[in-house]
């Protein structure tokens, strides 16, 4: 029998940085979550384990991705393009690096087709919720990360969101600040809309405290069919956040 008090949930892109503490989260409360992760090459899963509930599939071919999001409850999504520095960069010289996508994984092919991949598949699944991690900066067509490699990848991202919120599956949308490798649970998380928080001088997150976030997501009805941007006071500053409840009750906006 399935237990019927737990969650099954997937995490896509959990071989990523921000991914894979997301699925270690969901394994280490294995009274609440059965845990699933899905990858894109048999090495990211070998990297995570091996373990039979890494799944690998490829977000841009809808096929590829249906096993691992049949009999989900919930899916968090955590895939991104990843832009990539072209060889010779010289930072002694002054200037800046230059940036490229691979072919074939373009923010349009990942971020926005890929996404749309695992949205119609949850919706054709009965998935309950969707937790989509995405970036602040998207209200600014000219923000400098859409010029890298010529990607676009945060109007790309952005559009994904809106097919998401149109989607009729109840959502969470979380767009982070910049994302940093330290430890969670340290410091006053903040909240905002509309890219506001990018007018403080804290405009970064710990990546654990985003995959702390899109978790606890799950749990409150308050964070349902929400979108908001996240980071983080600087640690030793304000009260570290330990009612997500009371986080989540601030936010009234629906994109």
């Amino acid at each position: 029998m399935a237990d019927l008090s737990k969650s099954t949930v997937l995490v896509t892109g959990a071989g990523g940085r921000t991914g894979q503490i997301v699925y270690k989260k969901l394994k280490e409360r294995s009274d609440q979550y059965i845990a699933r992760g899905l990858v894109r090459t048999e090495e990211s899963k070998e990297k995570m384990g091996g373990a039979d509930d890494v799944y690998v599939g490829d977000i841009r071919n809808f096929d590829s991705i249906v096993p691992a999001i049949e009999g989900i409850d919930a899916l968090i999504i955590l895939t991104s393009a990843v832009p990539k520095m072209k060889p010779g960069f010289d930072p002694t010289k002054g200037g800046r690096p230059e940036f490229y996508f691979e072919d074939g994984a373009y923010p349009e092919q990942v971020d926005w087709i890929g996404q749309k991949n695992q949205i119609d598949a949850a919706k054709a699944a009965g998935v309950k919720q969707i937790v989509l991690v995405g970036s602040m900066g998207g209200t600014n067509p000219n923000h400098p990360l859409n010029s890298l490699g010529n990607g676009n990848i945060l109007i790309w991202k952005r559009k994904a969101e809106q097919y998401l919120a149109d989607s009729g599956i109840p959502y969470t949308i979380i767009r982070a600040g910049g994302l940093q490798d330290k430890e969670g649970g340290l410091r006053e998380l903040l909240i905002g809309k509309d890219d506001e928080l990018l007018q403080l001088e804290t405009r970064t997150i710990p990546r654990a405290d985003v995959a702390e976030v899109s978790i606890q997501a799950l749990q409150f009805e308050e964070a349902k069919k929400k979108a908001f941007d996240l980071a983080s006071k600087p640690e030793g500053t304000g009260t570290p956040t330990k009612d997500f409840k009371a986080l989540f009750s601030q936010i009234t906006s629906r994109f």
